[in-house]
């Protein structure tokens, strides 16, 4: 039946800061679809680890400063620690920085691609050579942006970040979809995170954006639930190198 293309049970997904917002949302579908999760931040996740172990899932805390490369083949070998394999990596973790571009700094562009891009690139590299050796294929979900598509404003490094996971995510599609493994981003829209929490404060920039959304609200964790689960299971099998939006229509507009 073909809901049972949409289980994950006997799964582990590694999963990017997901302590809070859309990482944890994500984090917490793929356990309600029957998933273990490797958690891997730098702050404390206790959050969703009780919400995953309620589910009767096993939840694995790493803590790790992804934007050093040096550690990523530890959490590759760390996260194995929990079921001995990895089958789904959902590369979450990510920052941003404002300023005008006539102003913005060396510093601000080399954090935010240093963690948004080149770490994206790195750890999918790790656990595709895990997958390999696993012999069963995978799937990697990268973490795009409304801004993959569009140039945004104040946000130059941000921008050039999100819009290089859209093109890698096609360059390692065309290179391991061979090897059975389904490399997907999905670009979320304006959501109701942390990140966001600045143009939700200024009550023209809030308008001006809700304005635009055809669904005339901000997204919520909760409405990447189906996406991430369907780029995990064995539902999304055939699609490869496709980057998502889940945007309320704002792409549409």
């Amino acid at each position: 039946m073909i809901l049972e293309n949409f289980q994950l049970t006997g799964q582990v997904a590694l999963v990017t800061g997901c302590n809070t917002g859309l990482g944890q949302g994500m984090a917490v579908a793929l356990a309600q679809a029957g998933a273990d999760i490797v958690g891997v931040n730098m702050t404390d996740p206790s959050e969703t680890a009780a919400v995953v172990t309620s589910l009767g899932r096993k939840f694995l805390d790493l803590r790790a400063n992804l934007s050093d490369t040096a550690c990523l083949e530890g959490v590759v070998q760390q996260a194995l620690g929990l079921q001995g394999a990895i089958n789904i990596l959902v590369n979450n973790a990510g920052i941003i920085r404002r300023n005008d571009a006539i102003e913005f700094s060396e510093k601000d562009w080399d954090d935010v691609i240093g963690l948004n891009l080149k770490t994206v690139f790195f750890l999918s590299q790790a656990v595709a050579k895990q997958f390999r050796k696993q012999g069963t294929g995978g799937k990697i979900i990268n973490i795009a942006s409304m801004l993959s598509f569009q140039g945004g404003v104040r946000v130059p490094s941000y921008t050039a970040s999100k819009s290089g996971v859209m093109g890698i995510t096609r360059a390692l599609a065309n290179e391991w979809a061979t090897h059975g493994i389904n490399v997907n981003a999905i670009a979320p829209g304006y959501m109701s995170t942390d990140n966001t929490a600045a143009l939700r404060a200024d009550a023209a920039r809030n308008a001006s954006i809700l304005e635009r959304i055809p669904a005339n609200r901000w997204g919520l964790p909760e409405d990447l639930a189906g996406p991430v689960v369907f780029l995990a299971s064995a539902a999304s099998n055939y699609v490869n190198g496709f980057t998502l939006a889940v945007d309320g229509g704002w792409l549409a507009r």
